[in-house]
């Protein structure tokens, strides 16, 4: 892996425009490099020859003239995020002192770091795994507690730990199922067959509860979509406005107000949920608000929980998915002393603002996060699910091939199947166009 470490990379690891920023160099003689910018003012000796873990207080030079105060953090490899020789400049935030930093560094023999060259390397090293590799930009992203917490367990390495007891157990019936092909002209089991049978189950099992998570772990990551639905002047957007604190949408008393689908985020109790206003469902002959009565009916569609608003009782007009949840609504409770409400309705005043935490608290009672802040294993990434539905085909191939005596060699090839789809998740099988595709995603500096 040294040949992907014999250049130095440069970048800045923070925005600028705050009070400081971070410019991160990486690679071998990245220190000897930094040395020729860095006059060091508090030790007095030079990087190269300071001990790892180390920091120095000095100044950033353009020959004689100086370009910022710095403090430089040292990291020696291979005891570094990256494995690599590395060094940290804090400099003040400006974007102009930053911009400096990095030509000089770049003059200096250091080429500017590519989206998530920091992090690839790290991989590359062998510091982290794919799957890992892949939490840092979801640490990063995380806009709630419950979806650092998900991040922060796949990157502690718990996820990694699972599919690695997964893989561990098949990589023993893999090699059992070769042996008997290596004595295949003496016809010799060398495992159970009952036992191998027993093993795919277990494995089918937590593969496919792996699976399920996918549908909190996603909608966690990505926010729990919510639509709320109804007859025109219902009340939709009076409800988003109050949810928000804000007058996103508009609202007035003339029905089919809103035309077009809006959507903002609120986080409650540690989970962010986006909030889709619609337009009212309803028969019209106006193109333009058949065209946002489409939108709502695909909103409703990909929404994980939908709230049904009504401002009477009335007959049902919503029927959710199978996993969907459905939280119903009756609006306007203080136009309307003395009504009584269905089993599991919530009555509120949207403008008003009662009973709007009972049907917050609903709503958060809809997203089940028990498993991600126990820190279980959790997906919440596309290219693991689909990787888990791969596995999870080649094992019931596999254990329909036991139940029905296929030959041992093509029972094995399905096994070899299951391993490479969960060897995809965790790097230990990949490929360029995946390295490349994966950490494109990152920001520079990471």
């Amino acid at each position: 892996m040294d040949i992907f470490f014999n250049d130095i990379i440069v970048a800045p690891a923070t925005p600028t425009g705050g009070a400081i920023a971070i410019v991160r160099i990486e690679g071998e003689g990245a220190i000897a490099l930094c040395d020729r910018l860095f006059r060091p003012v508090s030790s007095g000796r030079q990087l190269s020859d300071a001990k790892g873990y180390t920091m120095s207080y000095g100044y950033i030079m353009d020959g004689e003239r100086r370009v910022d105060d710095v403090v430089v953090s040292l990291f020696r490899a291979p005891h570094s995020y990256t494995g690599g020789d590395m060094v940290e400049i804090s400099c003040h935030g400006s974007a102009y002192i930053v911009s400096e930093i990095v030509r000089l560094a770049v003059e200096a023999g250091a080429r500017t770091a590519t989206a998530g060259e920091f992090t690839k390397r790290a991989f590359l090293a062998g510091k982290l795994d794919l799957s890992q590799a892949e939490a840092v930009a979801d640490v990063i992203a995380a806009d709630s507690k419950a979806a650092l917490t998900m991040a922060d367990t796949q990157l502690r390495g718990a996820y990694s730990a699972a599919l690695g007891s997964l893989r561990a157990e098949l990589l023993h019936l893999a090699a059992m199922l070769e042996l008997e092909l290596d004595f295949g002209e003496e016809d010799v089991e060398f495992a159970n067959r009952e036992e191998l049978i027993g093993l795919l189950n277990r494995t089918e099992a937590e593969i496919a509860r792996l699976k399920r998570s996918f549908v909190t772990g996603n909608a966690i990551k990505k926010g729990v979509a919510v639509a709320i639905v109804g007859a025109p002047n219902v009340g939709k957007s009076t409800l988003l406005n109050r949810i928000v604190g804000d007058e996103r949408a508009m609202v007035s008393d003339i029905a089919g107000t809103t035309r077009d689908t809006i959507e903002e985020s609120v986080a409650i109790d540690g989970v962010m949920f986006r909030f889709i206003d619609t337009a009212g469902l309803h028969d019209t002959d106006d193109k333009l608000e058949a065209m946002g009565i489409e939108r709502t009916r695909k909103a409703l569609g990909e929404a994980q929980i939908v709230v049904e608003m009504f401002d009477a009782v009335g007959d049902d007009f919503v029927t959710p998915g199978e996993e969907q949840k459905l939280v119903r609504v009756l609006n306007k409770i203080d136009l309307q002393a003395g009504t009584t409400l269905p089993d599991g309705w919530i009555g509120i005043s949207a403008k008003q603002g009662a009973g709007i935490e009972e049907f917050l608290k609903a709503l958060r009672g809809c997203v089940d996060t028990s498993d991600v802040m126990r820190g279980e294993a959790v997906v919440s990434n596309s290219r693991h699910h689909e990787a888990l539905l791969h596995a999870e085909e080649a094992l019931q191939r596999a254990r329909s091939g036991l139940n029905f005596g296929l030959s041992t060699d093509l029972v094995a090839q399905d096994v070899r199947a299951v391993l490479e789809a969960i060897g995809t998740i965790t790097g230990e099988v990949s490929n360029q166009d995946i390295l490349t595709h994966i950490f494109s995603k990152f920001c520079i500096g990471k």
